[in-house]
């Protein structure tokens, strides 16, 4: 009898992410060495906590999920979620909740400090993912409007556990990511098409009511009114993006040549680190990256269109939907084209928790890629 042969996962997108990792925490070294000096009175702190903190164990994180059976995914999916949802909250709690700049989005746990909201990201599409699954019979018959009252009710919680923190980009990158899998599941058309203006009906009154969001928003449209205030990360932002020209700072690829880096922009190694980038190697520097995103988008949704179950098609697009989402929501930010969010960029941002979920997510995304 014949040998059946192993799958072997998406070769493509497992490579696009490992260049994207070498990239990001190269890059990450050069730009956060000169704050770490300043904070720490050595070059690499930063670089090592992200290794430590971050890719060592998303990489671990991210092979177990790759090699778990899928169907453990969809049953510990619900469980992995409502767990998530009550880190979110308890991050209001004294002692264990960390504020930081302003924001209670962190909870510290001994060393170790992380973010509820950036592993919500994952659990939600698996708990998302899962239900709607579940539910494709009842989608078809007369319980489907009891489906959409449910689904309002689990973004209500989320939306009210993320903007009290405050946390609104992440609050949209979810609700979109939530709207086009209940999209892609088997639901009436007018169903996504309440949900989003609803949802752009809530977002218009938040940034009404709030004078920093306002603020943020007014940012966007007129730059040049506080360009030493509010504008000034975006005005430090398009400098350095505009230095690089072409070719980079340095007439070619001036890899570690950045001049912002040194104080003058704000989040240099984290929200504005495309930034860095665009100064750094110019253009073409940007562009190889954004093609490398772009790559990983049509590697994903390729898995997702090819996945022959329900439960797999829908993790699969929510996963590539969320990091892709989160790839554009920074760029947008730091090239004018949409408003700041704070959002990192996916592989190269400081930040460990963003990092570990979204190589949990690029582990699923890898196993889904062997059962094609």
């Amino acid at each position: 009898m014949p040998v059946e042969q192993k799958k072997r996962p998406d070769f493509v997108l497992l490579l696009v992410v490992f260049v994207l990792l070498g990239w990001g925490i190269f890059t990450l070294g050069t730009v956060s060495a000169p704050l770490s000096l300043e904070n720490y009175g050595n070059t690499w702190h930063y670089f090592f906590h992200q290794i430590l903190w971050g890719l060592l164990p998303g990489i671990a994180l991210g092979l177990i999920c790759f090699r778990l059976p899928l169907k453990l995914l969809k049953k510990w999916g619900p469980w992995l979620f409502f767990l998530n949802l009550i880190l979110l909250f308890l991050v209001f709690l004294p002692k264990i909740g960390v504020e930081l700049g302003g924001a209670k989005r962190w909870l510290g746990l001994g060393p170790i400090l992380f973010q509820p909201s950036e592993f919500l990201k994952i659990t939600f599409v698996l708990y998302l993912a899962s239900w709607l699954s579940n539910k494709s019979g009842e989608l078809k018959k007369s319980k489907k409007n009891q489906t959409l009252v449910v689904f309002l009710i689990i973004l209500a919680v989320l939306g009210f556990g993320l903007l009290s923190q405050p946390d609104m980009s992440t609050a949209g990158i979810i609700l979109i990511t939530a709207v086009l899998m209940y999209f892609a599941a088997p639901t009436p058309f007018w169903h996504s098409l309440l949900i989003i203006i609803g949802g752009s009906g809530a977002a218009f009154a938040l940034i009404k009511i709030i004078p920093y969001r306002a603020a943020r928003l007014l940012t966007f449209l007129h730059p040049e009114t506080d360009p030493l205030g509010a504008s000034f990360q975006l005005k430090q932002a398009l400098i350095a993006i505009g230095s690089g020209k072409i070719f980079g700072i340095e007439k070619g690829f001036g890899l570690g040549w950045s001049r912002q880096k040194f104080g003058f922009l704000p989040h240099s190694m984290s929200d504005s680190i495309f930034a860095i980038i665009g100064e750094e190697i110019g253009f073409i520097g940007c562009s190889i990256l954004i093609f490398l995103f772009l790559v990983f988008l049509w590697r994903g949704l390729r898995i997702a269109v090819r996945a022959e179950k329900s439960f797999l098609r829908l993790l699969a697009l929510g996963i590539t939907c969320w990091i892709i989402l989160q790839t554009f929501f920074n760029i947008g930010g730091m090239t004018g084209i949409l408003p700041l969010s704070g959002i990192p960029l996916p592989f190269f941002s400081y930040g460990g928790s963003h990092l570990i979920a979204e190589l949990i997510g690029v582990g699923i995304l890898l196993n889904i890629s062997k059962k094609l």
